[in-house]
């Protein structure tokens, strides 16, 4: 089915939507969805290629989820995951390259980048504060 139509039927109800009161735009918690905002150009259900950024297995790097066009009719076989994990800068490096040379949802290579090193930057081990000493007591 064309996505334009799949979108008219999935817009205003379907399980992956996050609606909250006083917020305009609802939230969807769809795979694929770089952003998580309920949109025709986000939605990774409807359109024949889609592209997710997740984090990687045992949290070392990160998995790129994608779909591919030409199994659109075969659910099982049209998902292709790739994880990255050589250092953060070349995974980002290799991400773009992977987007841009298969003329791949150009619109979203942005966007993944910043769910990419969204993720990197949540395994990165917090730096530990020293706490504060105590005050010494002058002798007098």
């Amino acid at each position: 089915m064309p996505s334009h139509l799949v979108w008219s039927i999935i817009r205003n109800n379907n399980a992956f939507l996050l609606k909250k009161r006083n917020i305009s735009k609802p939230f969807s918690t769809e795979a694929n969805n770089l952003t998580n905002l309920a949109s025709f150009r986000y939605n990774g259900l409807i359109h024949k290629k889609s592209v997710g950024v997740i984090d990687g297995p045992s949290r070392k790097g990160f998995t790129v989820v994608y779909k591919k066009a030409k199994r659109q009719n075969k659910p099982k076989f049209n998902t292709v995951r790739r994880t990255m994990k050589t250092g953060p800068r070349r995974s980002l490096y290799k991400l773009k390259r992977l987007l841009q040379k298969n003329h791949y949802r150009t619109d979203l290579t942005k966007f993944a980048l910043r769910r990419a090193s969204a993720v990197l930057r949540s395994q990165k081990p917090l730096k530990t504060k020293k706490a504060a000493k105590p005050a010494a007591k002058k002798a007098e």
